[in-house]
């Protein structure tokens, strides 16, 4: 297809930076608080950015669903661009974390369209090596995050972690101009009030994940304001997410099984590197480390849009949560003085879990709908990955630090991980087998 390659560029690029900069300020933070101080402030810093990039993506892509592609997610990178450049330009903390929110909306508006676009221009054989590429530039980032971290603080200056994405959003702009839109969008009146209570209902909910008094106030707002808006929804003509999506089974289970897929083992990611670095290894062994689930998930990624069409969706399902429980009862042996092999062994295998659970569940986000709904599926779909990772990160943060002694809180951990793996290998057996010739319409 004409533009295929340039639009690949702009998206991939956008995908880059926005995969990268969570990692990249975790490295520098500690150099930033000393330079413009506000220590207190320290976790608002990541939370502006987390919550605004998960409220907004489902947003964005059913957005894009009414007004196009192109628009709204060049919207998402401006918005990025001009929030990398105030990040850099901050002078106090307080600054920081308004001129984070400000990214975290671009990177909620970036964040599904590789998926959706690449949805749009590829047929279905085709997407497994696509998401396949995507996944390697998330291990990319996970690599060059604390490389480039580390050069701009010492070499240069920290403002240079952010000031580093203008020349690639730019480029990303200028690859995604001659990209003449496939997807024609349904033109519909805005939701605005559904998208209001939506982002202020999950927002409330997410902030429980990092406040540490009256949590429970912010629950029951999240609560109220979403059953508000569910009540909303179901009379609005043009709702901003479409009840009757979750009619749709198979989509509905693909979404809730990646949720609890998340929400059981995603975190590991986060707390392995710990653990190496306990074990005595270095920052950069423990990112080799984490390129193992890279290397597991590109191997699956690249032939299961071809396995959809030969085997459908409910089979690769049950392998894929299958190789997730697996996993968890190889995390649950891990102890004090356990191998790096052994851990470079259940992260790959970790990495091809979750290779074939998304991109299957992508897959069939975009299949199984109405092309005027692809847009909103996919993002929730994303969305209730984000989800899934911040709970996940929030339990076994919790196991971790309440337990006396780490390596008991590890173990812990992963007892967690290996029962919620348990609960979701149940969700794909419940999806209705169909035509494998309706699965790749």
């Amino acid at each position: 297809m004409r533009n295929r390659t340039t639009v690949m560029v702009s998206i991939v690029l956008a995908m880059l930076v926005a995969s990268m900069d969570t990692t990249i300020a975790n490295t520098t933070m500690p150099i930033i608080v000393d330079d413009i101080g506000g220590n207190s402030l320290y976790a608002w810093v990541f939370t502006s950015y987390m919550v605004l990039s998960t409220v907004l993506a489902p947003l964005a892509g059913r957005i894009s669903d009414l007004f196009g592609r192109k628009r709204i997610f060049a919207t998402g990178i401006v918005l990025f661009l001009g929030g990398s450049v105030l990040c850099g330009l901050s002078h106090s903390m307080l600054q920081l974390i308004i001129f984070r929110a400000i990214q975290g909306i671009g990177a909620g508006v970036m964040m599904p369209f590789p998926s959706i676009i690449a949805g749009d221009i590829y047929p279905v054989e085709q997407r497994g090596k696509v998401q396949a590429f995507f996944t390697g530039m998330w291990g990319l980032s996970a690599i060059l995050a604390p490389t480039l971290g580390t050069f701009f603080v010492t070499y240069l200056s920290w403002r240079w972690i952010f000031f580093v994405n203008i020349p690639i959003c730019l480029i990303s702009l200028l690859a995604l101009l001659p990209y003449k839109e496939v997807y024609q969008p349904k033109k519909a009146v805005i939701d605005y009030w559904g998208a209001l209570l939506f982002a202020c209902g999950i927002s409330s909910l997410l902030l429980t994940t990092v406040v540490h008094s009256y949590t429970f106030i912010y629950e029951a707002i999240g609560v109220i304001l979403l059953i508000i808006f569910f009540l909303y929804e179901k009379g609005h003509a043009a709702p901003i997410v479409p009840l009757n999506l979750m009619r749709n089974r198979p989509v509905a289970l693909m979404i809730g099984g990646s949720f609890l897929s998340c929400a059981a083992l995603f975190g590991t990611s986060s707390f392995i590197p710990l653990f190496l670095q306990n074990q005595g290894h270095s920052l950069f062994v423990s990112g080799i480390a984490l390129l193992s689930t890279s290397i597991g998930w590109m191997v699956v990624a690249v032939p299961s849009g071809k396995w959809v069409l030969r085997f459908g969706y409910k089979p690769l399902l049950i392998a894929g949560h299958s190789l997730l429980v697996v996993t968890a009862v190889l995390l649950f042996f891990i102890r004090e003085g356990t191998s790096f092999g052994y851990i470079f062994g259940a992260l790959t295998m970790l990495g091809l879990s979750f290779g074939l659970l998304f991109t299957v569940s992508t897959i069939g986000a975009q299949q199984l709908v109405e092309a005027h709904q692809k847009g909103i599926s996919t993002s929730l779909q994303l969305f209730a990955r984000n989800i899934g990772t911040a709970v996940s990160v929030t339990v076994m943060g919790a196991i971790v630090t309440q337990s006396d002694i780490f390596y008991e809180g590890i173990h812990k951990m992963f007892v967690y991980g290996l029962l919620a793996s348990i609960i979701a290998f149940a969700v794909p057996f419940a999806i209705r087998a169909g035509k494998k010739e309706q699965l790749s319409e």
